[in-house]
């Protein structure tokens, strides 16, 4: 069981002028251990808060640095049995990643006490759910055992926020966001003497478009260079999967291997392997479903007919709906549709999980099921870890999700849509001893592979910065992490990518 040995609070002042009174960093620091697969390991957590300053300017009349933002942070780092230079090297020698998740409006609990933390929460099995209250356990596949980790709450969410007298809603758009991660990122290395460290970022959902900018940013502005790129559940181009862009169909193309995969999930293609399944269901959505869709009203009455007898068998959804639908059904839709003649709903984040459909008649769900059975235990255990075992001074509620989502700012991409698949071509050119590993679920509405499959075929790269690119694919949903089995797989497949990543 993991124990604090100590507890140290390591406060600093960094304001300039004493007399001034400005928000400060506040870090406490405790020691741990930790048995885990490789044997027992010793780690210093800090949790608290970091104050972010930008530079402020009045007819280009330099006025100095001023506090904008309080980020929150929780970081691990492996305690070496060394003293003095021998440490310092040591440490510059140990890989370290920087962690977060998505939303955007998303803490970075999930990844946190999800997969890759020394503590991990039991959020029970998909279609499991464990009453509270709930545990933490030991995380004996944790990657601390490679890398140090840093896990980052963007503005507004975790315990995350604006410094008084500033706007949080300034850092809610995409630009601000990853300004003020990569800022965070530089702070930290510099800080800590990591320059020299070999450097990981990993992101989920949203948190893949971020870190793909944040990597960008990091080598353009500041010359960083990273060894790897982590994205779970990514979504680099929008126009994928976006039924706002392009008359939706590429996002019904998109959908289809997942809608299928889910509809064997629960129980609609019986007798047939997943694998069989998908196979049939990515065939028809790169040829004859392509066909038809681009056709529109030119379809005849025989092949629109035959085209609806295919979908309907892959997606378990009646002929009769997808008729009424055009041939393109709508994910939310979907979510309420597939089991509607049980009453129920699948989950958006994982399909696999179910809830109890509101209504009868709904369009859509009123929840997400998927979201609904960890919210209380993840909730439970980051308030719990902060406090009893980190031995944070921070008594702020801590934002799982903010509301930043509803009003998020893609100013720079107005008028086309949102994709960062240039800036991800970007760093894998510059770079050309960057790796990327990239993680899909088959059962994910969210961001379904399909998707982020087809960003990959379409990135313009020699074959040389392809091969850098590795998958990973998962027989669960938008957080590979839900379930025993699939989170041990996750957490020693990102150990192993590190690991090779770190020495090339």
């Amino acid at each position: 069981m993991t124990d604090a040995d100590a507890a140290t609070d390591t406060t600093t002042d960094s304001s300039k002028d004493a007399t001034k009174a400005e928000p400060r960093d506040l870090l406490v620091e405790t020691r741990h251990t930790l048995s885990t697969v490789d044997g027992e390991l010793s780690y210093t957590a800090r949790t608290g808060r970091i104050v972010l300053r930008e530079e402020v300017f009045t007819d280009d009349v330099f006025e100095g640095w001023t506090p904008r933002a309080e980020l929150a942070v929780t970081a691990y780092t492996l305690d070496l049995d060394a003293e003095g230079e021998e440490l310092a090297a040591a440490r510059r020698a140990r890989p370290i990643t920087f962690v977060f998740n998505g939303g955007p409006g998303s803490s970075s609990v999930w990844l946190h006490l999800g997969v890759l933390g020394p503590r991990i929460v039991d959020a029970g099995e998909p279609g499991a759910a464990v009453p509270p209250p709930y545990e933490l356990e030991d995380n004996a596949h944790t990657p601390l055992r490679e890398t140090d980790l840093v896990f980052i709450d963007p503005m507004s969410t975790g315990q995350s926020r604006a410094v008084e007298g500033s706007k949080a809603k300034d850092y809610h758009g995409f630009a601000k966001d990853v300004e003020q991660v990569t800022e965070l990122i530089r702070l930290w290395c510099t800080r800590e003497d990591r320059w020299m460290s070999p450097k990981f970022v990993a992101g989920e959902s949203y948190g893949t478009t971020r870190a793909v900018a944040v990597a960008e940013r990091l080598f353009t502005r500041f010359g960083m260079q990273l060894n790897g790129l982590i994205l779970i559940s990514s979504v680099l181009d929008f126009g994928t999967q976006d039924f706002r862009y392009l008359r939706h169909d590429e996002a019904c193309l998109s959908y289809l291997p997942t809608y299928a995969a889910i509809a064997h999930f629960h129980g609609l293609h019986e007798g047939r392997s997943l694998r069989d399944v998908l196979a049939e269901a990515e065939e028809f959505s790169a040829g004859r479903y392509r066909w038809a869709l681009g056709r529109g009203n030119r379809l005849t009455a025989d092949e629109r007919g035959e085209v609806l007898t295919q979908l309907a068998a892959l997606t378990g959804l009646s002929e009769d709906y997808l008729d009424r639908s055009d041939l393109r059904p709508e994910h939310w839709r979907y979510c309420t549709e597939l089991l509607r003649s049980q009453g129920l709903t699948v989950g958006r984040i994982d399909g696999r999980i179910t809830g109890v459909l509101h209504s009868g008649i709904a369009e859509g769900m009123d929840s997400d099921p998927s979201i609904d059975m960890i919210m209380g235990p993840f909730a439970a255990a980051i308030h719990h870890y902060l406090r009893e075992e980190l031995r944070s001074e921070l008594d702020l509620p801590y934002a799982v999700f903010s509301d930043a989502i509803s009003h998020w700012s893609y100013k720079e991409f107005e008028g086309r849509p949102i994709s960062v698949t240039d800036k991800f071509e970007r760093v894998l050119r510059a770079n050309p001893h960057l790796r990327v590993r990239i993680e899909y679920g088959y059962y994910d509405l969210a961001t379904p592979y399909g998707a982020a499959e087809d960003m990959v075929a379409h990135l313009s790269l020699p074959d040389q910065a392809l091969d850098r690119i590795e998958h990973a694919w998962f027989e669960t949903g938008h957080m590979p992490y839900l379930g025993a089995a699939t989170r041990v797989e996750e957490a020693e497949g990102i150990t192993d990518f590190i690991r090779r990543s770190a020495t090339l």
